[in-house]
C-alpha cells in the first residue's frame, strides 16, 4: 500500500501472524485542512478481535483528521473502551508550516531520519507513554519538530525486531524501503507492519 500526497510519498508493509487470516496492526494515513494524519495501530494480542480494535481506531483517526493528535488519540480511547484496545503513534504533519507533530500510547517505535547530515539530530523519536488506548490512558506529551526536504519517518510495530533502526538504508523507495524492513526483521512472532514516510517538501 502507497501513496503521494505530493509533499509527502508514503508506503505501507505488513504480515499477520503465520496461521491467522488478519492482522491486527494498521497504517493510517488522512488527509487533514492543513497537512495529513498518520497513524500506525496494534490491536493488543492478534487475530479477529485485535483486527477489529485496529478498525475502530482507525475510523477515528480518518474522522477527526483535522483535529490535534491528543485529540485523536482521546477519542480513539473512548471509541475503543468496549474493545481489547490498542497502542499506537499518531503523527500530523502541517504541510504549510512543514513541521511534524507526534506521540503515542505503548510501543509502536517512531524514527525521524533527517535527510541532512549536518542536522544536530539526525535521529528523533516521539515521545511514548505507557498504556492501552481504549483501558489505560497515560497523561500525554507530544513533541514538534521541523522537517526538511528528503526527511524520513518511519513507524513500525512490535513485531519487528527494532534492530533494524541500526542496520537499514536511507535509500530507495519509501515502498522499497518498507518492503525490506519487513523481509529483513520481521520475527514471525507476531503481526507486524511498518509504515514509511518520505517529506518532499513544498513545490
Amino acid at each position: 500500500m502507497t501513496g503521494d500526497l505530493g509533499y509527502l510519498n508514503w508506503a505501507v508493509a505488513g504480515a499477520a501472524l503465520p496461521g491467522e487470516a488478519e492482522s491486527g496492526d494498521l497504517g493510517v494515513v488522512a488527509p487533514s485542512h492543513d497537512g495529513v494524519l498518520i497513524a500506525v495501530i496494534d490491536g493488543l494480542g492478534h487475530g479477529e478481535e485485535a483486527a477489529a480494535a485496529a478498525a475502530k481506531a482507525g475510523e477515528v483517526v480518518r474522522e477527526c483528521a483535522d483535529e490535534p493528535v491528543e485529540v485523536v488519540l482521546s477519542q480513539c480511547h473512548e471509541t475503543l473502551r468496549r474493545t481489547r484496545g490498542a497502542v499506537m503513534t499518531v503523527m500530523k504533519v502541517n504541510a504549510a508550516e512543514e513541521t511534524m507533530s507526534w506521540t503515542g500510547v505503548g510501543n509502536i517505535e517512531g524514527r525521524l531520519w533527517h535527510a541532512d547530515p549536518a542536522a544536530s539530530l539526525l535521529r528523533q523519536a516521539p515521545p511514548l507513554r505507557g498504556g492501552v488506548v481504549g483501558h489505560a490512558m497515560p497523561r500525554l506529551s507530544t513533541t514538534t519538530l521541523p522537517l526538511s526536504r528528503g526527511d524520513l519517518i518511519i513507524l513500525s510495530t512490535d513485531g519487528l525486531s527494532n534492530r533494524f533502526h541500526e542496520e537499514f538504508r536511507l535509500g530507495g523507495t519509501v515502498q522499497q524501503i518498507a518492503d525490506n524492513i519487513l523481509e529483513d526483521h520481521w520475527m514471525a512472532k507476531d503481526d507486524a507492519l511498518v509504515l514509511v514516510a518520505r517529506y518532499l517538501g513544498q513545490s
